[in-house]
């Protein structure tokens, strides 16, 4: 199916497709690249500078949808930095300070490796075993560690340093192999290190606010200052026409993300992960099954 000559219709496709996946521990990253070739019907629209800033844009409206669905706890944050809520936080234990600290464990590794990315982003079969193998672990995690002896921090306000620490450093792995879901692995990382489900959660929303829009930001202002020659370079600029096809992406995944946001919060109240941990196998054995040659036959 190729909507190439149909762009806002196209545009309002991948818009909910990554409103919907950004958030859920499934990888948007690993469903837009599955879903291009099909909605494209061109193997090079993978390399176009300007496809490769669109998604960057939209990532940037569902992040932003985070920013102001949880815009009360944000202002209380700053507004107690750094003794907290109750009075009895530091500013190596405040919770703004946490989210900082697990980004910079997350950008530093990141950015070296960021050869590796690119290069993992073009590997179906990498995509695949990413997207099985996060769906085992987050079915395994989600069952071991869901029990009651397991958890001793119930909200991210008790969240100590070596937990924000550790999740950072687990979600390198996102970055890394795209499929893993950057949500899936602080979701189960916090898990690990003895969040609840919903603090586990939350705190994967807060710290990927200033990982996605520094990754999104930087990959952003790449194709727009390429010069000629240069892979993100766009050849003839921007014509309006883009720039409203970039809109009405941002516009939908912002729109799409805030939804998903309120019903993801009080799914996890009630639910475990299980359910996306076996969509995520079965998705996984079927990109698998794709990047092997097996539906050529």
């Amino acid at each position: 199916m190729n909507l190439s000559d149909h762009p806002y219709l196209l545009s309002v496709l991948l818009g909910i497709i990554e409103g919907l996946t950004e958030f859920l521990p499934v990888s948007s990253t690993a469903h837009l690249r599955i879903v291009k070739p099909w909605l494209f019907d061109d193997p090079d629209i993978l390399q176009d500078p300007y496809w490769k800033m669109y998604d960057v844009v939209i990532q940037l409206g569902a992040i932003l949808a985070v920013v102001i669905y949880f815009r009360r706890r944000i202002r209380a944050f700053v507004g107690t930095f750094p003794r907290g809520e109750s009075g009895d936080r530091t500013v190596f234990n405040h919770p703004l300070s946490l989210v900082m600290l697990a980004f910079v464990v997350t950008a530093g590794p990141t950015f070296l490796l960021s050869g590796i990315v690119s290069e993992n982003l073009e590997s179906l079969l990498i995509i695949g075993l990413s997207l099985l193998i996060g769906g085992v672990v987050m079915w395994v995690v989600d069952v071991v560690y869901s029990r009651p002896r397991r958890i001793h921090t119930e909200s991210i306000e008790r969240m100590g340093w070596l937990q924000a620490a550790w999740i950072g450093a687990i979600q390198v792995l996102a970055a890394v192999f795209p499929g893993v879901s950057r949500s899936m692995a602080t979701i189960a990382a916090g898990q690990t290190a003895g969040l609840s489900r919903t603090a586990a959660l939350e705190f994967s929303f807060f710290v990927s606010i200033p990982v996605m829009f520094t990754a999104c930001g930087y990959d952003l202002l790449k194709t727009l200052t390429a010069g000629p020659g240069e892979p993100e370079y766009l050849e003839g600029g921007m014509t309006g026409h883009d720039w409203g096809v970039l809109a009405t992406g941002f516009g939908v995944s912002f729109l799409v993300a805030w939804g998903v946001i309120a019903w993801f919060m009080a799914w996890v109240r009630r639910h475990g992960f299980v359910p996306f941990a076996i969509y995520r196998i079965l998705l996984g054995g079927a990109v698998i099954a794709w990047a092997s040659g097996a539906f050529d036959r």
